[in-house]
């Protein structure tokens, strides 16, 4: 599966990702991880941003700890990668639901 990913400021400009803090270009690269290992991940279909396209949150589990991506897949086999960041208290308590609830 092949990868493409922008990180945008609040601004709505579009730094290079080696602008970005080492924090979130970590978070960033590592999700990828999500889409490649075997583990499972919550995925919600984003209705209110799926205008132009379907756009899906995933919340899952990488090596950094739980992460939101926000990505489309614009192609078959490809994932762009629009938004990663760290899960908040209330997605977790979602992942750790969702997981209680498809994995007994």
């Amino acid at each position: 599966m092949a990868y493409l990913g922008s990180l945008w400021t609040s601004g709505g400009t579009k730094p290079g990702i080696s602008q970005q803090p080492t924090e979130a270009r970590a978070v960033v690269f590592g999700s990828a991880a999500l889409f490649e290992s075997a583990v499972d991940y919550l995925e919600i279909f984003d209705e209110d941003h799926s205008e132009a396209e379907d756009r899906f949150i995933a919340i899952g589990a990488i090596e950094r700890g739980l992460v939101v991506v926000v990505y489309t897949e614009p192609e078959e086999d490809l994932v762009r990668i629009i938004g990663a960041r760290m899960a908040s208290k209330r997605e977790q308590s979602l992942y750790r639901s969702y997981m209680d609830e498809n994995h007994k």
